[in-house]
């Protein structure tokens, strides 16, 4: 059986291990799952009214938190699953620029679903795997 490391980031990580009892990844073996990322500023846990940042944000956070878990970086991720509460016409746009900029490397695979709601005002969250050398 495999040993289970959880990790947490300062700010929005440690405050919801508080608060809720939950963990931002999680590594098992040369693997690292990413808990649902959104796009919050991971000091203050504002929200931004602007969506492309949000998206933007999003994408920061599931770096770091991979990066708290022992990973490199976005060229680790082979899977993303995002969740979005707007139509996706209108937050395909800064999605697609994020992927471009971010995995140069290659394409990671992509789920994409609408869901009614996600934590507070969000919309847009994103969960990550990522396999570690």
């Amino acid at each position: 059986m495999s040993h289970l490391q959880y990790f947490d980031y300062e700010g929005f990580g440690d405050n919801m291990k508080k608060a809720i009892n939950y963990s931002q990844a999680v590594r098992i073996d040369n693997r690292i799952e990413i808990s649902g990322q959104g796009g919050w500023d991971r000091v203050t846990e504002e929200i931004s009214d602007s969506l492309p940042e949000e998206v933007d944000r999003a994408f920061d956070n599931v770096e770091h938190a991979l990066q708290r878990a022992g990973g490199k970086g976005l060229d680790q991720v082979y899977k993303l699953r995002i969740y979005i509460t707007v139509p996706l016409d209108e937050i395909m746009e800064p999605i697609v620029r994020n992927l471009k900029e971010r995995f140069k490397a290659h394409g990671p695979l992509l789920t994409c679903v609408q869901v009614i709601a996600l934590y507070k005002t969000m919309k847009i969250e994103i969960e990550a795997e990522a396999h570690i050398d």
